[in-house]
């Protein structure tokens, strides 16, 4: 199961394991079960703390679950945690053999008081690369308190409990036998759903919190630069962001970051985090703008939260980027993480062998295309324009794949339904108006970006298409408040463009604070 240099890795990070783990296996005759039986007696060779257990009694098999004899620990995978997963794995055998988690000690606590039973189910595939921050946080939470158990479940393996659940979109999190959310989620984002009183007593913190010199809104690339820019400066900084990393936490391969050959996305915006916090920067997590009140007679800034709780600030920095882009057609909403789709990394097993649609002719809506042609039976490919628009080496590799079908000149008009999950879709075709049909079961969406702006109408410029109109140094019409990022109107939106136009924000921010702060 393991290559040798895996292995080698595996068996340094055990050597943190200070207390025994017991791995108790539930397995059946089946291929998989062979597999993960083989994967655990490797992992149970390379440590002396380490013992196998092949007598589980789960209903779910293959499974297994991992204690720490006399702790009271409820943490299982069902299926054989590799792909994304495997880290997972590693950080549940480092947890429960007594090595300490990174999460602040304040986290910490809040986990270990939480009172009542938390039996928390989470459906995963191997290709997601936004199922391991759930996963991790609940393998946490297990591990800390035992009024909570998580079982990471295996979609793809687990197709019954998949088709009875009605699972069409991972990570699919269950508590108590009841949906609890879908899609990523952090730790403190979880910890904020089932502590009812955790968002209060953040808004309480933040009210209290002194003005910043800079305050930026908005932790993807944009954000984390101007933050590191402004911090250098020696100012007081500020950062309140709906999740840090934004939307680079939903890209899977990047590999036109410069200096950086390749990397998935989550790890980027990790890395973006702990760049971040080697400086003096108060992160404000989970925090969403809700209104940008302007300065008049030169006092400050302020952003309302949607907590409830406000910031103020000499001046501000919006990098709030953008989202996925909505068909905005009837049953999109009624049919979302039940057919209806925006990341195909992320969702894309659960439609083995199924019938499914990509809406969009662009680079993301061929490379999915051609990302689903090898999972599921047919991909049909609907393009409104009356060709495609992505790369030719893009379009090249779409038209080889025998299962893939492309319609042009089609504007989809409706997601159809059975009242539980999608059974298709309707378009018109463009050159003759007529209406058809296409059965399928799932549809992914792949239209471009909105710009994060609907907070700001009002007070700020914005373009047509809901873009921060800036100036050349990141400047909006009101002075003291900059943008950067994906949410500006500066062309191509790209990664490495949203890190400089975040350090160039931050320097324009700093030579405004200098400036309007001179003695006469």
């Amino acid at each position: 199961m393991l290559d040798a240099t895996l292995k080698s890795q595996l068996k340094t990070y055990l050597e943190r394991v200070t207390q025994p783990i017991e791995i108790v296996a539930s397995l059946d005759d089946g291929a998989k079960s062979r597999e993960l039986h083989d994967l655990l007696v490797e992992i149970a060779g390379l440590s002396n703390l380490i013992t196998l257990r092949e007598d589980g009694s789960d209903a779910r098999r293959p499974s297994f679950s991992l204690n720490r004899p006399g702790a009271d620990i409820s943490l299982r995978f069902a299926g054989i945690p590799m792909g994304h997963e495997f880290t997972s794995l590693v950080l549940a055998l480092l947890q429960v053999g007594g090595h300490p988690s990174k999460a602040s000690a304040e986290v910490i606590e809040q986990i270990q008081a939480l009172e009542g039973e938390f039996t928390f189910e989470t459906y995963f595939s191997l290709s997601c690369q936004n199922c391991p921050d759930v996963v991790q946080a609940l393998n946490l939470m297990a591990v800390l308190n035992p009024n909570v158990r998580h079982v990471a479940i295996d979609g793809a393996l687990f197709q019954d409990e998949v088709e009875a659940r009605k699972v069409m979109a991972v990570p699919s999190i269950y508590l108590n036998g009841e949906v609890f959310g879908q899609g990523r989620m952090g730790l403190e984002e979880i910890l904020g759903k089932i502590d009812t009183n955790a968002g209060s007593r953040q808004a309480e913190k933040i009210n209290a919190k002194d003005a910043f010199d800079v305050l930026v809104v908005g932790g993807g690339p944009a954000g984390a630069s101007a933050a590191i820019y402004a911090a250098r400066k020696g100012i007081r900084t500020g950062v309140a962001a709906e999740r840090f990393g934004g939307q680079v936490l939903d890209t899977l391969a990047i590999e036109n970051f410069i200096s950086v050959q390749e990397t998935e996305g989550p790890k980027l915006a990790t890395a973006l985090e702990e760049h971040v916090k080697q400086y003096d920067v108060d992160i404000m997590n989970l925090q969403r703008g809700e209104a940008l009140v302007p300065a008049t007679d030169g006092g400050l800034h302020e952003v309302r939260l949607a907590s409830g709780a406000s910031l103020k600030a000499k001046t501000v920095i919006l990098a709030t980027g953008a989202r996925w882009r909505e068909m905005n057609v009837p049953g999109e909403q009624q049919y979302r993480a039940r057919g209806v789709a925006y990341c195909p990394h992320c969702d894309g097993p659960l439609f083995k062998g199924k019938r499914v649609a990509v809406i969009g002719g662009g680079n993301s809506g061929v490379e999915a295309a051609i990302d689903l042609a090898g999972i599921v039976a047919q991909v049909t490919l609907i393009e409104f324009d009356s060709q495609l628009r992505a790369d030719a080496v893009l379009q090249r590799k779409l038209h080889s794949l025998p299962n893939v079908k492309v319609i042009t000149r089609a504007l989809t008009t409706e997601v159809l339904g059975d009242g539980e999950k999608v059974t298709g879709l309707r378009y018109k075709d463009r050159s003759n108006d007529q209406m058809h049909d296409v059965a399928l079961e799932g549809i992914f969406v792949q239209i471009g970006l909105l710009p994060n702006t609907d907070w700001l109408k009002g007070t700020v410029e914005l373009s047509p298409r809901g873009e921060i109109i800036v100036d050349a140094k990141g400047q909006t019409n009101i002075p003291g408040v900059f943008a950067a990022g994906d949410v500006t109107t500066v062309p191509y939106k790209q990664i490495v463009i949203a890190v400089g136009e975040g350090a160039k924000a931050s320097l324009a921010a700093f030579d405004h604070l200098i400036r309007t702060s001179a003695p006469a």
